[in-house]
């Protein structure tokens, strides 16, 4: 980001208050700060960034919640655009995978909430599918 002229500030769990709260400050306030990088966890709670508009997960959480409430901290009081948030997924990785459960427990925990029925079909847990792909993958097979 440096080396493309762009002032970035970075959240993360090691930080002090202070310099939390400074970076805070200065992504939100200073308009040549255009990037704030964060790790999930430090970035899920009691954080407003609402001068942000994109949201980029690069990384992922076996929680949807988690990954929601991240994306939240830009869905604020005072946010006067829309939100768009973007998981970054390498093809053909763990994270493949992690994304697809996540998906579908999203998926699940809405069709419970919403009241409408299960898909029949797929009787299978989710985790247990997740693991023997896995398993296989790790022992040489497809």
């Amino acid at each position: 980001f440096a080396a493309a002229g762009l002032r970035t500030v970075s959240i993360r769990g090691d930080q002090t208050t202070p310099a939390r709260q400074d970076a805070i400050d200065a992504f939100n306030n200073d308009p040549g700060v255009g990037i704030a990088v964060c790790s999930l966890t430090a970035a899920g709670v009691g954080l407003n960034l609402q001068a942000a508009s994109n949201v980029v997960l690069a990384e992922l959480s076996w929680t949807a919640a988690e990954q929601t409430q991240a994306i939240d901290r830009v869905h604020r009081i005072g946010q006067g655009e829309p939100v768009t948030a973007w998981r970054i997924i390498a093809a053909h990785t763990i994270d493949t995978k992690i994304a697809e459960l996540i998906d579908s427990k999203q998926g699940l925990a809405a069709r419970a909430l919403d009241g409408e029925a299960a898909d029949a079909a797929s009787t299978d847990s989710v985790q247990l599918a997740a693991l023997m792909h896995l398993l296989r993958r790790s022992l040489g097979g497809s």
